[in-house]
């Protein structure tokens, strides 16, 4: 989803300004709701198949998940990085025992752990390839950073031959990478050519189940033969369908199960029909077939969407924070890492800069201005001063071209973004990440979360001082409603879409385009 939105908000057209917010108000709604629509038509079916998919593989799996190719979807990774280390090792005459067999081994627990996000079965697009690409090399990363730490931490570094290690470092993720490309070329021949069919039908012809329907009949990967519907309403309000795909009444499943072999049922109904549900769920214990349940809950906004269990009871995550247990540890600890590398790196500078604007200006070093935190708590945030005013209060102008009240270093500050170099004591302190949406102003945020739907949610995580937003072009002043509805949009993609490589690329990105960027002024 993340390609197609970016691509579908650069487009948009900045034509009308603050002054009629009302009718831009409503033509952004549209536009939203309109965008919003089309991505859940586009995604529901395949969030609720990959739902489905896990599930069934984490308890035991469909007949296509067959037990040599499961493990390979488990362990393909771990143990090439084994192998690459023994090719290393004997390319430069070193014998692959005791302490390199010891490293092949904590590579292979180290890794498994790290490089777990690579599934041979799904359809890789031009975008899945590119996130399992950055995956693969910065899961890489992580396991070497860790395998260099532990080295160092036992005194055992100085034990290998500095050419191996390397060579290894560097031959690992291209090795990789081609060997999964390869291991999913076979699996993909392996399931077209030997299939494990299961029968499937559906209860519901609803837009979601004829959705979910097309993808059961396309991905050879699910292993499963979808034979039709049944559904009560008149096959007029059902739509058009295939010959013979209309297959009965709701009341007619049970039946027809018993009658045909079908494997799995899925219930497509409006969550409204729960007395109808639970009727034919308890006509289908008569059967072997497995049931399922598929509730449209893409009708929602989801961010952060997961099933979850509160006190033994079963719940639905609608909106959450990504940073819940392991990966707020991961978050913290490399904004910590990070932070700390950079601040020392960056000392020196910063003496220089406070020096600059100190004797440039009257006023104080630092700017300090209250902007909203995570759940929406107050935080001060710290810049380096770059105007003749220090403004904080119910109502502030954003810096325009050619504003009188920025200092001429101020401008150059600003334009390299070095006047952000205070914030990391921010990070370090824990008001703020270096990866997140950007912190508004207090009275900006008052002003905007009245006049975009959703505002509030890129308060579930804290803010960066950099983002998804300001690496796609939305860096700088927001002169008109649409400027800042796109902001949060993205925003709000950052929250679904988390992960430590999009993290990384962020701040890739954000160093090759920040000196040349015209929107900081």
């Amino acid at each position: 989803m993340r390609g197609g939105a970016c691509k579908r908000l650069m487009e948009i057209k900045v034509s009308r300004g603050l002054k009629s917010v009302q009718p831009v108000l409503e033509e952004v709604r549209a536009k939203q709701a309109h965008r919003e629509s089309a991505e859940r038509a586009s995604d529901s079916p395949r969030l609720a198949a990959q739902a489905i998919l896990a599930n069934e593989q984490r308890s035991g799996g469909w007949g296509r998940q067959r037990p040599l190719v499961a493990l390979l979807n488990t362990i393909l990774c771990p143990v090439l990085t084994a192998i690459s280390l023994w090719l290393c090792a004997i390319a430069y005459g070193e014998p692959f025992s005791g302490h390199y067999l010891l490293l092949g081994i904590l590579s292979f627990l180290v890794s498994s752990q790290v490089l777990d996000d690579v599934d041979l079965f799904w359809h890789w697009r031009p975008m899945q390839l590119v996130q399992a690409t950055r995956g693969i090399i910065v899961g890489w990363a992580i396991t070497v950073g860790i395998l260099v730490f532990l080295g160092y931490a036992t005194q055992l570094s100085d034990q290998f031959d500095y050419n191996v290690i390397v060579t290894w470092f560097a031959l690992t993720p291209v090795l990789l990478l081609a060997s999964v490309k390869v291991a999913r070329m076979s699996v993909r021949k392996l399931m077209t050519r030997r299939p494990v069919a299961r029968n499937a039908v559906l209860v519901g012809a609803t837009d979601l189940g004829k959705r979910f329907a097309l993808r059961l009949s396309e991905d050879p990967y699910l292993g499963q033969q979808f034979k039709g519907y049944f559904d009560d309403r008149d096959p007029r309000r059902v739509g058009p369908l295939k010959a013979g795909e209309l297959l009965g009444k709701v009341a007619d499943v049970a039946e027809h199960v018993r009658r045909n072999n079908v494997h799995c049922v899925y219930v497509c109904l409006p969550m409204a029909a729960q007395p109808r549900i639970r009727k034919l769920v308890a006509q289908l214990r008569d059967t072997t077939a497995s049931v399922y349940f598929l509730p449209d809950l893409f009708v929602f906004d989801l961010v952060q969407a997961r099933f979850d269990e509160v006190g033994g009871a079963l719940v639905v995550a609608v909106c959450e924070t990504p940073f819940e247990g392991l990966d707020a540890v991961v978050k913290r600890t490399a904004d910590l890492v990070l932070g700390s590398v950079i601040m020392l790196l960056a000392a020196p500078l910063m003496l220089l800069i406070a020096l600059g604007v100190k004797l440039s200006s009257p006023g104080p070093v630092l700017f300090r201005q209250r902007r909203y935190g995570i759940d929406g708590r107050e935080i001060v945030v710290r810049k380096f001063r770059t105007m003749s005013v220090c403004e904080d209060g119910d109502q502030i102008a954003q810096a325009k071209p050619r504003d009188p009240r920025v200092t001429r270093l101020g401008a150059f500050l600003r334009r390299t973004s070095l006047d952000e170099l205070p914030q990391f004591l921010d990070v370090l302190e824990g008001a703020m990440s270096i990866v997140g949406p950007r912190p508004h102003a207090v009275a900006h945020n008052e002003q905007y979360r009245k006049l975009i739907p959703g505002y509030m949610l890129r308060h579930k995580v804290k803010p960066g001082i950099t983002g998804w937003a300001q690496v796609n072009g939305y860096r700088g002043e927001t002169d008109t409603l649409e400027k800042m509805q796109t902001r949060v949009a993205f925003d709000i993609d950052y929250l679904k879409h988390w992960s430590l490589s999009l993290d990384l690329w962020i701040m890739v990105k954000t160093v090759l385009i920040v000196w040349g960027d015209r929107n900081a002024y």
